[in-house]
């Protein structure tokens, strides 16, 4: 078998939209090193570890056959579209670009059906640099175990960040924050989407990345009693001081909702403190006593 032929089933058997010259990259590095494919032996490999002219000419040779091509959504050819898979939706051309982002804010919204805007930008959370060059040096460790030194002193492409700007006239709105674990979202088919706890929790930490404040109220007044045990859970596992103080406002005073972890929140009202539903809003003299914040919304705007 030639190995063009093997590059262009085992790129078939990924069932990605697009892939990245990192994944080339270690696909072509591990023929090297078996120089057998679903049981055939690939004829011509000599080497154990590919040059980089060698992974180049590979790459090209997908080209020219039509297999590949190159991406549009982002530059500098570490991104390729896969035969057939021009029309794949813009959440999954993101997840398989960055495989630590994930789907988020309004378009979380959007992907739950908790809100019927649709929203000009897609949304996406992932780490911040440092974690994320962590996180992807812990990947390339687990993809090629003992070869990574060999891969890498070969110059064979790296797991790296790339840019994304926009994507099928879609413009990426990219969120960083260091709690991107496993447990912030739900993976369908390798589109990565917050959970619906972790959605509400967003809502409340930055209103402004999910229509507003008074469009994330209009949703909690909605379906926070139907996912109330899913909220709960990971604002009380997950938030900071102030998220369960406002959480605990808009549930428990607003909605008229309570359990015994709701009331636990109490114990994060500060007396004499300044702290406010909207983080970037101006301070009100509307107040809640009993969850000690300041209400500086506009509550006939709302209605």
């Amino acid at each position: 078998m030639e190995l063009t032929t093997a590059l262009t089933l085992e790129i078939g058997q990924l069932h990605l939209p697009v892939v990245t010259s990192y994944q080339l990259g270690c696909i072509i590095f591990k023929l090297y090193q078996t120089k057998v494919y679903q049981g055939e032996k690939l004829t011509r490999l000599q080497k154990d570890v590919p040059e980089r002219f060698e992974y180049t000419r590979a790459v090209e040779t997908l080209i020219g056959n039509g297999v590949l091509k190159n991406s549009k959504d982002v530059s500098s050819h570490q991104l390729f579209t896969v035969l057939g898979q021009d029309t794949a939706a813009a959440e999954d051309i993101a997840c398989c670009v960055d495989p630590f982002c994930y789907v988020s804010h309004m378009s979380a919204m959007e992907y739950h059906g908790l809100t019927d805007r649709l929203p000009k930008m897609l949304f996406l959370t992932t780490p911040p640099p440092p974690e994320w060059g962590r996180l992807a040096a812990q990947r390339m460790q687990k993809d090629l175990g003992d070869a990574l030194e060999r891969y890498s002193e070969a110059s064979l492409p790296a797991l790296r960040k790339l840019k994304m700007t926009k994507i099928h006239r879609k413009t990426i709105n990219l969120h960083s924050t260091v709690n991107c674990d496993a447990g912030a979202y739900l993976s369908v088919q390798g589109r990565r989407v917050s959970t619906i706890g972790r959605t509400f929790l967003d809502m409340i930490r930055e209103p402004d990345l999910c229509g507003g404040i008074y469009h994330v109220l209009e949703i909690y007044a909605e379906y926070a009693n139907r996912y109330l045990r899913l909220i709960v859970d990971v604002i009380d596992r997950h938030g900071s001081k102030i998220d369960k103080v406002r959480a605990g406002y808009i549930l428990n005073e607003r909605l008229g909702l309570s359990n015994p972890t709701i009331e636990s929140w109490l114990e994060f009202a500060q007396r004499g403190g300044s702290r406010k539903l909207q983080a970037n809003a101006p301070y009100s003299s509307q107040f809640s006593e009993k969850w000690c914040l300041s209400l500086n919304i506009d509550e006939a705007e709302e209605a």
